[in-house]
């Protein structure tokens, strides 16, 4: 799954990273979903993850969305105001492919690694949260 800060703004600092992070534990425990990676970039964000099959993928990103916007805005209410002029953290598009034979596990969660590489930097760091070990 992939979804964008609203207008495409770059605010997924590393203060706003970790914020998600605990968040996304709390929503895994809650919602039973299983999240396998999470790929930060400046703008957007990257889910790898499963859940019971009764639950549509679509409602997964939604709560997800919900959820990590409404944390987001509590922790860091200059956000809304200043950046986003008082409306929602997440864009309404997304992105929800899954695993099947064409594509498997291990390039899915290699693809958002290497999402997460800013080839900017000397140092080529990688800004990858690891959640849960498979």
């Amino acid at each position: 799954m992939v979804t964008a800060v609203k207008y495409r703004k770059a605010l997924l600092n590393n203060e706003v990273e970790e914020c998600i992070k605990e968040t996304m534990k709390g929503i895994s425990e809650r919602y039973e979903i299983v999240i396998d990676e999470i790929g930060f970039d400046q703008n957007h964000i990257h889910i790898f993850c499963g859940a019971h099959p009764s639950m549509a993928p679509t409602s997964i990103l939604s709560i997800i969305k919900s959820i990590t916007a409404r944390r987001i805005f509590e922790a860091f209410p200059t956000l809304k105001r200043k950046e986003l002029w008082g409306g929602a953290f997440w864009s309404i598009r997304k992105y929800i492919g899954t695993v099947g034979e064409a594509t498997n596990e291990k390039v899915v969660k290699r693809y958002i690694r290497n999402q997460s590489i800013d080839k900017s930097e000397s140092e080529n760091r990688i800004k990858q949260l690891k959640l849960f070990k498979i």
